[in-house]
C-alpha cells in the first residue's frame, strides 16, 4: 500500500510524460503480480463497485475528526473533494500502513459491501489510524470511486511495455474487455508469447485528430477515404468462438442493448471483427442521435423501443478476417475485403458500409460538407488508403474533418464551486437566454475559460452574488459569453424547453452588454438545421 501511495504522489506531482512513465515503469519492475495487476486496474479507470454509502462514509469520518458537523462540511465546500477532505480532518495516524495493496484491496476494502455496519466502521477506523497521510488518500480515493491520476491507458501501456519488453500494440490489446486483476492476468499481461486474443476482446481503437490546415497539405485526396463521420455510438462486432460480442468503445460490452446488430453475428465468417458505428437508423438514412439515447440507458428494450428506433451497424474497418490480425495491412486492402463481407451479409438495414463521398477534389468535399448537418453527421472523416489500424490517436493517417459547432451568445445567470483542484474558485457555470425579457436558465458549462479568465469570473461572482441556494449564487446578469455546443433538441425536462449536447464556453464576449445575448427564440431556430446534432468523435 506505501508503495502504490508513492505512485500516486510522483503521478500527481508532475504533468511531464516522461515522469510519469518513469514513475509507473518503476512500480511495476518492483511490484509483485498481484499489487501489479491492482494497480492497472485502478490506473486504467477500472472501479469497484459501490463499497458504502457516502453518508455512512462522513458520518464515521466526522465522529473519528471530532469535529461538528456543520465545520466538516465547511472544510468539504472549501476543498472540494471527498478523500482529500476527510485525510486532512482526521487526526496523525501511526505514521505509516504496511501490507501489500492486493492484501488491502482484498482482505479490508472488497469485504466493505457486505459486511454489517460495526465492521465496516471497524475496519475504517483502523485503517485511517494506521496510515499515514498520503496513504489515507489514496485508500479514500479507492471507497469513494474518484480514483484519478491524470495517467492514460496509453502512459500505462508505454510503461509495461518498457518493463516487459512487449510491444505496446500486443499490451493495449490484452488491457481492452473483461479481465479480472489477478496473479494469472499479470503474468499474461508481461507475457512475451503474444498468441493470446481472448475470444471476446476487442482491439484498442484507432482515433482520429481534428484536423484544422489546409487541406492542400494532404496531397491530391485520392490518396484518400472520405467518408461521412456518422452520430453514434463507436464499437467493434466481433465474431469468435461462434459466439457474438459488441463492444463500445468505452470498453462497455453492450451486445444485449443492440440485439438487431448481435443477430449479424451468424451471418459473419469465424475469426471476424468490425470496427464502425451504432446508429438509430432507419429507411437508409440515420435517426437523431436523441432516438439511439431511449436505448441506451435500458436494461429491458420493449417492443415499441425497438420498432420506434432500429439500431444499424455502419462498417468503417475490418480488422479480423478468418482469425488473422489484419490492421497492419493497407486500409484500401481491408477496406475491399469489407465490402465483400458486407454484400455477403447482406443485411441492408442492419449492416451498411460506410459510404465514400463522391468529391474528387477537396473543393468539392467541402462544398459536400456544408450538407452534414441535413445529412444527420458531424463532417467528414479523411483516411489516408495506405495506412495500418494504428492504436489509439496518432497523427499524419487519420483525420475528422468536423463542420463547426452551434453558437449561441449566453449570459451568467448562476456560479458553483467547481472540485478538487478548482473547489475554491467558480468554475461551474449556468447560462441563460432572452425570453419575454426574461433569462431563462438555458445550458450549464464548465469548460472553454483559460486560469486567469477563471480567476476573473470568480472574482466578478463574489462581488456580484444576488442570492445564494446552497452552493449555487445567483449573479448579477452583467457577463456574456458565446456558448458552443454539437447538437440540439426539444426537451420537457429543461425550463428552456431546449436541450444541447456537449456545451463548452466558446469565448468571453467583453464586446457585448446583457441586453444583446440571444433569445429564446433564436435558439428554437436552431432546431430547424438538421436531423441531428453532432456528437463525441
Amino acid at each position: 500500500m506505501r508503495a502504490f501511495a508513492e505512485l500516486y504522489a510522483a503521478l500527481d506531482a508532475t504533468n511531464k510524460t516522461s515522469e510519469k512513465v518513469e514513475a509507473l515503469a518503476g512500480y511495476f519492475r518492483h511490484a509483485p503480480p498481484r499489487d501489479a495487476a491492482w494497480a492497472v486496474y485502478f490506473l486504467t479507470g477500472r472501479r469497484l463497485k459501490r463499497l458504502l454509502e457516502s453518508a455512512k462514509l462522513w458520518q464515521w469520518a466526522t465522529e473519528e475528526s471530532g469535529l461538528p458537523a456543520w465545520l466538516v462540511g465547511e472544510c468539504y465546500d472549501a476543498v472540494g473533494d471527498t478523500a482529500e477532505t476527510i485525510a486532512l480532518l482526521l487526526p496523525e495516524g501511526a505514521g505509516g500502513a504496511e501490507g501489500s495493496l492486493s492484501e488491502w484491496v482484498e482482505t479490508r476494502l472488497l469485504p466493505l459491501r457486505d459486511l454489517g455496519d460495526a465492521e465496516r466502521r471497524q475496519i475504517l477506523l483502523d485503517a485511517w489510524r494506521r496510515m499515514d497521510h498520503r496513504q489515507r488518500f489514496v485508500w479514500n480515493k479507492l471507497i469513494t470511486g474518484a480514483f484519478r491520476v491524470g495517467v492514460s491507458q496509453n502512459l500505462v501501456t508505454r510503461a509495461i511495455a518498457e518493463v516487459s519488453g512487449v510491444e505496446e500494440n500486443a499490451i493495449a490489446h490484452r488491457l481492452m474487455g473483461d479481465w479480472e486483476p489477478t496473479e494469472e492476468f499479470a503474468a499474461r499481461l508481461l507475457s512475451r508469447d503474444t498468441r493470446d486474443a481472448g475470444v471476446s476482446r476487442p482491439y484498442p481503437f484507432c482515433l482520429a485528430h481534428p484536423y484544422e490546415g489546409d487541406l492542400a497539405e494532404l496531397g491530391p485526396p485520392a490518396g484518400w477515404l472520405i467518408e461521412w463521420k456518422w452520430d453514434g455510438i463507436r464499437c467493434q462486432l466481433i465474431r469468435r468462438g461462434w459466439q457474438t460480442f459488441l463492444w463500445s468503445r468505452g470498453e462497455e460490452l453492450i451486445t444485449e442493448r443492440f440485439p438487431e446488430i448481435a443477430g449479424l453475428g451468424g451471418l459473419l465468417g469465424e475469426g471476424t471483427v468490425i470496427d464502425g458505428e451504432v446508429t438509430a437508423w432507419r429507411g437508409g438514412a440515420p435517426l437523431p442521435f436523441a432516438q439511439l439515447q431511449r436505448r441506451i440507458g435500458r436494461k429491458t428494450l420493449s417492443a415499441r423501443i425497438l420498432a420506434e428506433a432500429p439500431a444499424a451497424l455502419i462498417a468503417y474497418d475490418l480488422l479480423e478476417c478468418e482469425g488473422r490480425d489484419v490492421r497492419e495491412r493497407p486500409l484500401e486492402w481491408r477496406r475491399a475485403r469489407l465490402a465483400e463481407l458486407v454484400e455477403r451479409v447482406a443485411a441492408p438495414e442492419r449492416l451498411i458500409l460506410s459510404p465514400p463521398a463522391p468529391a474528387a477534389s477537396w473543393e468539392q468535399a467541402a462544398l459536400l460538407r456544408r450538407e452534414a448537418r441535413a445529412r444527420g453527421v458531424e463532417g467528414f472523416m479523411l483516411k489516408r488508403l495506405g495506412s495500418p489500424y494504428r492504436v489509439g490517436r496518432k497523427r499524419g493517417d487519420w483525420w475528422k474533418w468536423k463542420i463547426e459547432p452551434y453558437a449561441v451568445d449566453c449570459v451568467l445567470i448562476y456560479a458553483q464551486r467547481g472540485s478538487g483542484r478548482r473547489a475554491s474558485l467558480y468554475t461551474d457555470y449556468t447560462f441563460g437566454v432572452w425570453d419575454g425579457g426574461q433569462l431563462v436558465p438555458f445550458a450549464k458549462a464548465y469548460s472553454g475559460l483559460d486560469d486567469a479568465e477563471i480567476r476573473r469570473v470568480d472574482a466578478f461572482v463574489r462581488r456580484n452574488t444576488l442570492e445564494r441556494f446552497g452552493p449555487v449564487r445567483t449573479v448579477k446578469p452583467e457577463l456574456v459569453f458565446e456558448l458552443a455546443f454539437e447538437g440540439i433538441q426539444e426537451s420537457t425536462r429543461h425550463k428552456s424547453g431546449i436541450a444541447v449536447r456537449f456545451p463548452r464556453i466558446a469565448r468571453w464576449r467583453t464586446d457585448k452588454k446583457p441586453e444583446e445575448a440571444d433569445t429564446l427564440e433564436t435558439v428554437r431556430a436552431l432546431l430547424g438545421h438538421g436531423p441531428s446534432g453532432p456528437g463525441e468523435p
